[in-house]
């Protein structure tokens, strides 16, 4: 067995890609360190994430810390900064986003539960306090990822490229999802 190279890979990113259906954006509220947005951007970039709504004091992507992770990859995506988290929550509904919420908090579902087909946003928070409870409440629901270990919660980056994955993962395995191979 050999690692893919060059067409075939292309080829099999590309069958994905045909897969896949819905939009996902991200809504980064206070999300200060320039290296969990450079995750963010590259991790996005790779799973399509197309949209970026960075609030408060979120870290630029274009800060020279952040590209060191990035890689350059935010040249594909569309960011837009705003001031308070109702402006940027306001503009994700207006481009027609459901806006979920990745926070624990008593009333969270486990992510994999949500139905998150469809155009979906997920708005994760600032690395020590999470989401406001202004942006929690704006949500139109509230998941969270269930687990096991001996730590009870993930890095912000993480946490956002595990839901992002089970945004897509619900997209590609969709009722009327057509299944495509590699050829």
């Amino acid at each position: 067995m050999s690692q893919l190279r060059g067409t075939d890979l292309k080829r099999l990113h590309r069958s994905w890609k045909r897969r896949s259906t819905a939009r996902i954006a991200l809504l980064l509220e206070g999300v200060q360190s320039p290296f969990n947005v450079g995750a963010m951007v590259r991790t996005a970039a790779a799973l399509g994430v197309a949209q970026f709504y960075l609030v408060g004091r979120t870290a630029s992507p274009s800060d020279a810390k952040a590209q060191k992770l990035a890689m350059g990859t935010d040249r594909y995506l569309d960011s837009q900064t705003f001031s308070d988290v109702a402006a940027g929550l306001a503009q994700a509904k207006d481009d027609g986003y459901r806006v979920i919420g990745l926070e624990l908090t008593h009333d969270a579902r486990p992510l994999h539960e949500l139905d998150l087909t469809g155009d979906v946003c997920i708005a994760v928070g600032a690395e020590d306090h999470g989401l406001s409870g202004q942006c929690l409440t704006a949500c139109d629901a509230v998941g969270y990822i269930p687990q096991i270990g001996k730590v009870g919660s993930l890095n912000v980056a993480t946490a956002a490229a595990v839901a992002c994955y089970e945004l897509r993962r619900q997209d590609w395995t969709g009722p009327d999802t057509p299944v495509t191979g590699v050829s």
